[in-house]
């Protein structure tokens, strides 16, 4: 079935939503789409003309596939679950590492090369070649983490379903990630960035650039290259002034090192520790 064809029957279904059940059509579309996300033949977003493009239509069918599919029990070894979503498999053909108590549901895409520790990673989500994911992070519902990111442990990266428009959080190319960083609400961090411990970036979260003489302030994303650690900013209440989080972008990875190193060599060159 072709992609565009797709989309049109998931959109149409999606106007339907008391035949979602029923409809055995409806049903074999929404199993497809999932099918697809699961090989990584299509995402719930890409990069297109220069900017990340939503396809809604991808997170559409990822909704209705909660509503078709049943409960079930699922037994491994000693452990038990009970869940509509099946687990992933076959990681040694898909050449992918999984350290025991690693999750990943079907649905998301785990390209080769990727580790998983102990680590639990949401439907819809995809992660590039190569990449990280330390003990105890978590990869949300749609999350998109490009190749050679580093995520470590204890991260909390948010997913997102609804608003059906609304962008997932997006992690571009040797991303350098933290340990216990958040980031939610579809923030963007480009390429080559190197986040500090205990980042929290929401779309609300004043970003500030303190490597000029003035500020720079934004919020929602984090420029290529960047060095980020958490920061505070006062602000008045009608109870008084009170610190309030914010990041802080204190410096640039440099181009000429070696990816492989200039992970810590970044963060050290400006006394942070990981």
């Amino acid at each position: 079935m072709k992609i565009d064809q797709l989309k049109l029957d998931i959109e149409r279904a999606w106007k339907n939503r008391k035949e979602w059940s029923k409809d055995s059509n409806i049903k074999e579309f929404v199993i497809h789409v999932i099918d697809l996300l699961e090989k990584g033949s299509i995402r719930v977003s890409e990069f297109l003309n220069g900017k990340w493009k939503v396809n809604e239509w991808i997170k559409q069918a990822i909704i209705m596939y909660f509503s078709i599919k049943k409960m079930n029990l699922v037994e491994l070894g000693p452990l038990e679950f009970y869940d509509k979503i099946p687990i992933k498999n076959k990681f040694k053909e898909k050449g992918i590492r999984v350290v025991p108590l690693a999750v990943a549901r079907y649905g998301s895409y785990i390209s080769p090369g990727v580790i998983l520790m102990p680590s639990y990673v949401n439907i819809g989500a995809y992660i590039g070649e190569n990449t990280m994911v330390d003990t105890w992070a978590t990869v949300g519902s749609c999350a998109q983490v490009g190749s050679g990111v580093h995520i470590s442990g204890g991260v909390g990266i948010g997913g997102v379903l609804e608003p059906i428009q609304a962008s997932p959080v997006i992690i571009e190319d040797d991303v350098f990630i933290g340990s216990r960083c958040i980031l939610v609400e579809g923030v963007l961090i480009e390429r080559e960035a190197v986040l500090g411990a205990n980042v929290v970036l929401t779309a609300s979260t004043k970003i500030f650039d303190v490597t000029k003489e003035k500020p720079v302030e934004r919020k929602g994303f984090i420029p290529k290259s960047s060095v980020v650690i958490p920061g505070s900013f006062p602000k008045k209440f009608p109870s008084g002034i009170y610190q309030v989080p914010c990041a802080l972008i204190i410096g640039k990875r440099k181009d000429s090192t070696n990816k492989k190193t200039s992970l810590n060599e970044a963060l050290r060159t400006h006394n942070i520790v990981l």
